[in-house]
C-alpha cells in the first residue's frame, strides 16, 4: 500500500476517542486508527451506492426479465458421472 501524509485536525473528543481506541484495541497508530474508520466510512458509502443501484435496477423492469432467465436450466436433473476403470 502507499500512504499518503496529511494532517487532520479533529475535536479534542475525537482524539480522545481515538486514543482510547487505540489503547484498547491495541491499535499500533492513531493513523491505523483512522484507517480503520474511514474504511468502514468506505463500506457503508459502497453499500447505499449497491442498495440505490438495486432499487433502480429492480424498479426498471429488468429484475422480472432476470428472474425469467436465471434460472435456465437448473430444473433439470443433474446427470451422475460415469465411472471410470474396473467394475468390481
Amino acid at each position: 500500500m502507499n500512504n499518503t501524509k496529511l494532517s487532520v485536525s479533529v475535536d479534542s473528543q475525537l482524539a480522545q476517542f481515538i486514543e482510547r481506541y487505540q489503547e484498547a484495541h491495541g491499535v499500533p497508530t492513531k493513523s491505523e486508527v483512522v484507517e480503520r474508520a474511514l474504511e468502514l466510512l468506505q463500506k457503508s458509502e459502497l453499500r447505499q451506492q449497491y442498495v440505490e443501484a438495486y432499487k433502480e435496477w429492480a424498479e426498471s423492469g429488468e429484475a422480472e426479465l432476470w428472474d425469467v432467465t436465471a434460472g435456465d436450466g437448473l430444473d433439470e436433473p443433474v446427470a451422475k458421472p460415469k465411472r471410470r476403470g474396473r467394475k468390481k
